[in-house]
């Protein structure tokens, strides 16, 4: 069976293709040069696009189950022999020569749509460098374990996914995040499989291994996006394995009225749906293809579909609308202290701290260039605060509770309440008894937060914030974005009752990025995973993933899905109204085989066509995001790729 198989696919191969083209030109040409014998020149053109086609509706029907036994394939294939009953060679040959056209365009399409993961399955080196008792030794990537100390000299694509434990360097991550600008590395940084080390050799130790590495996940991704076929696929399916019958019936009835033969043969050439057929996968795929370009892996076309009928995002706020960081915003003076004395003392005091506040206010004191001293007789009381003894003095740093008990003097109530209703958390500072101010930290909104919820809104998407985070912080973030509907102080399974509620209503995309908006993104019509470097139970749980934390993917891929579902529309009905015309003018005997077979086929290459455009359209926002291009952040985790530069790439 196998070798039956290799057989035909060597005769379904484009060389052979092209062989009875020129065979079946051959046998129109000669006859009217004065050579008739030249007519059966048709046969090697039936022999080599036929077989193909017979064993086709053959495996449907033995395989398939149902109505779909009865394929497109079947009835191209009925049309053939027809046509051969009554001795239109030519008429056989074409419309089997153009049926293998139209899947050699489609095949054509679908592997263009594909060279992303082309690219990238080229991407994973074969060996890697380990470094044991100070030892370096070549390896297959297979035998790298995670703590494996794994060193990357200049040129080399980085085996593994890890973390940098000496040397600096710049990498060059374009294939997992789309940046178009290198990233520094230094000692701490993440590094991530697949991609580049442009300049400097590290030392790295590995994290991820095989099947878990971030290049891996993404090119099973990739392998699974067309697995899934769109419900708009299935219908069309569907109507192909009715219309067979449909068009035998027809075609008897043409001969039975006319009591002509190539009236009834030309109904069956020109009735059969292959650009119905085809209309649907190949957008599909084209879509697909240039979303993977974008950074955005759609994994299946039933979450394509779905986006493109989306008319509510609902967002989480940490990670999503705002960086999820937190850092120092506002510096609120009293006792008379100095701003770098107010600073210094909590730094110092906070050092040892692993909570993130305290780290962000260390890291804030470092970024302003402050001498922070060690501190002595640290203590840390758990959900309060820190107490130490800095520059010989006691200092208190933490919430209002910890350091005043129940009576918070006014003023220093007075700057907690404003900081409350802008969603900030406040830290108090207190050195030897005497306040000496109030810290005031905040999550980073994203700068591009407000103009991607203005884009979307003019799509005609409603936006909604969905957050674990007290109703102040929600509120104040949502203004800044311009998020009209706000859901706050919200658990997993309530934002899950949420989703589940506005789908009563609307046709719903959950955006998030950690593992409590995975019940959430698996529940949502479509679920958007924030950067495939982020909760792998999040990516699972999505229907589409985004290889950066960049928000201003998701008005792409709303116009991508919108772009793909009218192209189908508009494929199905081209395809559809030529039929119905074809199959009036060959029962009036205005077309015979040999037309009706150019006119229907000529159909199926159209609607191909139509999806290969789809490929490269561009994206209206492109020009936006060129006159608005961000910088990337030194770790690439929080850099706003420019969407021109993507799409141009």
């Amino acid at each position: 069976m196998s070798a039956i198989k290799r057989f035909n696919d060597f005769l379904a191969g484009l060389p052979m293709t092209i062989v009875g083209g020129i065979f079946l030109v051959a046998s129109f040409v000669l006859p009217r040069i004065g050579y008739p014998e030249g007519e059966l020149l048709a046969w090697v053109c039936v022999f080599i696009c036929g077989i193909p086609l017979l064993y086709l509706s053959v495996w449907r029907i033995i395989y398939n189950k149902g109505i779909s036994k009865i394929s497109s394939a079947l009835l191209i294939t009925i049309a053939m022999f027809a046509a051969i009953f009554i001795g239109d060679l030519f008429a056989a040959g074409e419309v089997a020569l153009i049926m293998e056209i139209g899947a050699i365009l489609e095949d054509m399409t679908t592997e263009r749509a594909k060279k992303g993961l082309k690219n990238l399955i080229a991407l994973v080196p074969e060996t890697a460098r380990r470094i044991e008792n100070g030892k370096e030794s070549l390896i297959p990537v297979t035998d790298v374990r995670v703590g494996d100390v794994i060193r990357i000299v200049p040129g080399e694509t980085v085996p593994v996914d890890g973390k940098v434990l000496s040397g600096e360097t710049t990498m060059d991550q374009s294939v997992m995040t789309g940046e178009s600008l290198p990233v520094d590395k230094a000692p701490g940084d993440q590094v991530f499989s697949g991609t580049v080390n442009r300049f400097g050799s590290v030392d790295i130790e590995a994290t991820k291994e095989g099947e878990d590495s971030s290049l891996q996940k993404l090119i099973r991704m990739v392998e699974d996006a067309d697995k899934n076929q769109a419900h708009t696929q299935r219908i069309a399916d569907k109507w192909a394995s009715w219309l067979v019958p449909v068009a035998a019936l027809i075609a008897v009835a043409a001969y039975f009225v006319t009591g002509e033969i190539v009236r009834a043969v030309t109904v069956l050439v020109v009735f059969c749906p292959c650009a119905l057929i085809l209309s649907t996968p190949t957008a599909i795929m084209a879509a697909i293809g240039q979303a993977t370009k974008h950074g955005v892996i759609i994994k299946s076309g039933v979450a394509l579909e779905n986006m493109g009928a989306v008319d509510t995002i609902a967002f989480d706020k940490t990670g999503t609308i705002t960086h999820g960081r937190l850092e120092v915003s506002d510096i609120v003076l009293m006792g008379g202290a100095s701003e770098d004395e107010l600073l210094a003392m909590a730094a110092s005091a906070e050092r040892r701290s692993e909570h993130p506040m305290g780290k962000a206010i260390v890291a804030e004191a470092e970024r302003r260039g402050k001498e922070v001293p060690d501190c002595e007789g640290f203590r840390m009381f758990a959900g309060k605060g820190v107490e130490a003894v800095v520059n010989g003095r006691k200092c208190l740093v933490g919430n209002p509770a910890f350091v005043y008990g129940d009576k918070v003097p006014a003023d220093v109530e007075a700057v907690l309440s404003g900081l409350r209703s802008e969603g900030k958390a406040s830290v108090v500072v207190q050195s030897d008894g005497r306040t000496i101010g109030v810290l005031g930290l905040s999550d980073v909104i994203r700068p591009e937060a407000r103009d991607v919820i203005s884009e979307l809104s003019k799509m005609g998407v409603k936006t909604v914030l969905l957050t674990g985070d007290h109703r102040e912080a929600a509120e104040y973030f949502a203004s800044k974005a311009g998020v009209a509907e706000v859901r706050a102080e919200l658990l997993p399974e309530d934002k899950l009752s949420c989703i589940s509620e506005m789908k009563s209503a609307s046709k719903v995309c959950m955006v998030g990025d950690g593992v409590n908006d995975a019940p959430a993104l698996k529940s949502a019509d479509v679920g958007v995973a924030m950067g495939a470097m982020g909760s792998d139970i999040a990516v699972e749980a999505a229907d589409v993933a985004l290889m950066t934390d960049d928000i201003t993917k998701i008005p792409y891929l709303k116009w991508l899905s919108n772009a793909a579902v009218k192209t189908i529309r508009t494929a199905i009905a081209i395809s559809m109204t030529i039929n119905f015309f074809a199959i009036l003018a060959s029962v009036a005997g205005i077309l015979n085989p040999t037309t009706g077979a150019l006119v229907h086929n000529a159909g199926s290459c159209f609607v191909v066509l139509l999806a290969a455009l789809l490929y490269d359209r561009k994206y209206p926002g492109d020009r936006k995001a060129e006159a608005g291009r961000g910088s990337s952040g030194k770790n690439g985790s929080h850099g706003v790729p420019a969407m021109a530069e993507e799409a141009a790439a």
